[in-house]
């Protein structure tokens, strides 16, 4: 008998390296939600290009740092699985959106320091606690973090800071949900071409260049270097990748 169509959920998958993710899980074969914060035409355009790959897909709106509003989102994706998928759960949850902000440690706000980790902290961890009920066993989840908890620029302390803790969170989540079956990964991203953080590695030469001269493979990332790897994470071709932090940089400071 022929499996179900798994379906996976990215958070900020309307632009940037969430769009390709979806993109790639897509192309895997798998159905796709996404979720977006204030550009609907941005996701509108990301489900239509998912749809003309042949998969279902649809796009909710989310604000991945308020945590008081993850239950309504959960009531609202229950009732989207239900009327346009035909399921009551589904099957892998990606963590990714997210903002950058550069700030030295001396000039960091105490504003700046809660909104980013309302964001990529403590929203990655209320919402992974909210959807838990809806997540499959045997599915997965992977959080996404980035190189800078390995490689250190200066001006991105509280950004890597909360992305480690997201880091030592996806251990204890891999060791505390493997009775479900659920796998739990870190991919942590090199420097990429993207609107990311004012896109500083896609519009500004000299830090392109800088980063290319100490990248192993002699380039700065794309967003297209990252989509497919965690499509990979989120199948069963990766059922036996539990707790593992891969770094997808090209090998920067190696």
């Amino acid at each position: 008998m022929k499996e179900s169509t798994q379906i996976a959920l990215v958070t900020g998958g309307s632009r940037g390296l969430g769009k390709d993710m979806a993109l790639s899980l897509a192309r895997k074969g798998q159905d796709v939600i996404i979720t977006f914060n204030n550009n609907s035409a941005d996701a509108d355009a990301v489900v239509a290009q998912i749809i003309a790959l042949g998969q279902k897909a649809a796009a909710l709106k989310l604000d991945v740092g308020d945590v008081s509003s993850f239950g309504h989102f959960r009531n609202t994706l229950s009732s989207l699985l239900t009327s346009s998928f035909g399921r009551d759960r589904f099957d892998y949850l990606v963590n990714n959106a997210g903002i950058g902000i550069t700030a030295g440690i001396t000039e960091t706000s105490e504003e700046q320091f809660d909104l980013l980790m309302n964001i990529h902290f403590k929203g990655v961890y209320f919402l992974t606690q909210k959807l838990l009920p809806v997540i499959n066993d045997g599915g997965g989840i992977v959080n996404i973090s980035t190189g800078l908890t390995r490689f250190v620029f200066a001006g991105y302390g509280i950004y890597a800071s909360m992305k480690s803790a997201v880091e030592a969170l996806t251990r204890y989540e891999a060791k505390e949900l493997g009775a479900r079956g659920i796998r739990v990964n870190t991919v942590a991203p090199g420097a990429i071409e993207t609107d990311f953080g004012g896109g500083l590695v896609r519009d500004n030469a000299g830090v392109n260049e800088h980063i290319a001269s100490i990248t192993a493979l002699g380039r700065v990332g794309t967003a297209d270097d990252i989509g497919g790897v965690v499509a990979f994470l989120c199948s069963r071709d990766a059922k036996w990748v539990n707790g593992q932090r891969l770094e997808v940089s090209g090998g920067v400071n190696l």
